[in-house]
């Protein structure tokens, strides 16, 4: 099925192509400079801590609807194994983990994406074979920080969450701003909170089929990727599977967002990031700022790359 001519405009609009130079590999992470960074640390006032990753268990967000992604599967290697051969001394325990680099709490790569051959800054999809990615890996990304901003849309609009299949506009995350009292800035990456997240909690503890916490959900819409590349944003994640709302406008083509802001605006997306007790100590205090520490595991030509964000106030 052809694009929307919406689409192609809007691609043609957003476009980021060049601007860090033919080789770049990072895209919007180019915007963290280290004035953007002080930036982040000095919004860290309290010394809080919140760590925003969902635990990497079997029982994760994982329901089949994604072919081929598996939640993770630990086991164990040795059980109090005594590797100088004597069991009165030095004995380990040790295990290994298989799972899809997306599984759980992640950033996509800028190698995640592409449609109708076109993939982050002009590349060829040639860079991505059975070996992995050999361009715009997830290991590019590094050491990744800066200053965070929530944009609270569900608390914002007074509600636990928000609707299955919601769309955010633009004007959604201008009034979540305006609700946090807070101004976003370019190389900030932004935290979208629907709530979602917490119908996965409901499921894990119920130990049912996580599938209704990724159909239908709530999210950004086409439109909304305007904002994203006008407010210069390094990094967005949101507290869902789909990042964007699924099923989405009909009017859009489906994964728009995806395709808009991965491959031609080169921005990097985080999915299943945990907000709750983010978004309660941010309305305790009254301050949707902070620094957010979030590199990826450096997995060589991975697509993606699982994390354990940090937001620190």
């Amino acid at each position: 099925m052809p694009l929307p001519p919406a689409f192609h405009e809007l691609a043609s609009k957003v476009n980021n192509w060049g601007r860090w130079g033919a080789d770049d590999e990072i895209g919007t992470l180019n915007l963290i400079s280290d004035d953007v960074v002080r930036r982040g640390v000095a919004a860290a006032q309290s010394g809080r801590r919140f760590a925003l990753s969902l635990p990497y268990t079997s029982e994760g967000p994982q329901s089949g609807a994604v072919p081929g992604r598996v939640n993770p599967v630990r086991t164990m290697i040795a059980i109090h194994d005594p590797q100088m051969g004597d069991p009165e001394g030095f004995c380990s325990n040790d295990d290994m983990v298989v799972m899809s680099l997306q599984a759980s709490t992640h950033w996509d790569s800028l190698a995640h994406i592409s449609y109708a051959g076109r993939m982050w800054n002009g590349m060829s999809p040639d860079i991505v074979d059975f070996h992995g990615a050999h361009r715009c890996g997830i290991d590019k990304v590094g050491a990744l920080a800066s200053r965070g901003v929530l944009l609270d849309v569900a608390r914002a609009k007074g509600v636990e969450r928000l609707e299955p299949g919601y769309g955010i506009t633009a004007d959604d995350l201008d009034q979540a701003a305006e609700f946090g009292r807070v101004r976003v800035e370019p190389g900030d990456i932004v935290l979208i909170r629907t709530g979602q997240i917490q119908v996965l909690h409901e499921l894990m503890r119920a130990g049912t089929d996580p599938f209704a916490y990724s159909y239908p959900t709530p999210g950004p819409v086409m439109a909304t990727v305007s904002w994203f590349r006008e407010k210069d944003l390094a990094a967005v994640a949101t507290d869902t599977l789909p990042f964007e709302a699924y099923p989405g406008d009909p009017e859009d083509a489906p994964l728009a967002v995806h395709m808009l802001d991965v491959v031609e605006i080169g921005l990097t997306q985080g999915q299943n990031f945990d907000l709750e007790a983010l978004s309660a100590a941010c309305a305790d205090d009254g301050s949707y700022e902070f620094l957010l520490a979030a590199s990826p595991l450096p997995f060589r030509r991975g697509c993606g790359g699982p994390c354990a964000p940090v937001a620190v106030k």
